[in-house]
């Protein structure tokens, strides 16, 4: 493919690769972290999770529950992530441990929840969002190895989950150094 005439929404170093090429190489640099989404209904809100998850280059993402979502949202990014589904928590939860991940649940109106600024931020870490309305399931959040809120200034509750997986992907991977590093 001719890098002029490629009109996919890439940065320059990936136009003119194909989709499995591009996958290959951003499995060269990809964080330690992934994402978990539970719990979601609006496929809106499923994409622009998934999109955030390739603008950070995470390991992989895992959709517990609801299987097929509308990826038009994701902006075709799912095809260069690694995308996991599970039918529910206890068998992701399974998968995560197996592997040494730690289970990080940002959820805000809850007594367990702390704020995101006094995470003692770790590699290997799954960042579970859920829905808006309903939040994480409680047998998720039982299962999580920690449990935060995103610190907000104005009046309402929260912030769309989408936003709220940008801030906390966002946070982690600062922290973690990867912008440090000269290939980003």
């Amino acid at each position: 493919m001719n890098p002029a005439e490629d009109t996919r929404n890439l940065v320059d170093r990936f136009k003119g690769l194909e989709n499995e090429a591009v996958v290959a190489e951003l499995d060269k640099t990809r964080t330690s972290i992934e994402i978990a989404i539970e719990n979601l209904s609006h496929d809106f809100n499923i994409g622009t999770i998934v999109r955030n998850a390739n603008a950070f280059n995470v390991s992989r993402v895992h959709i517990i529950g609801k299987r097929k979502y509308n990826r038009r949202g994701a902006m075709v990014t799912d095809k260069y992530l690694h995308i996991d589904h599970f039918e529910d928590a206890k068998n992701f939860a399974k998968d995560a441990k197996k592997r040494g991940m730690n289970i990080v649940a940002i959820e805000n109106n809850r007594p367990e929840s702390r704020p995101l600024q006094s995470a003692e931020v770790k590699a290997n870490a799954i960042l579970v969002f859920g829905s808006e309305s309903d939040g994480l399931t409680q047998e998720l959040l039982d299962l999580a190895d920690e449990i935060f809120y995103i610190e907000q200034l104005g009046s309402t509750r929260s912030i769309n989950v989408g936003c709220a997986s940008a801030v906390a992907l966002y946070e982690y991977t600062r922290r973690l150094g990867y912008f440090n590093q000269e290939e980003l």
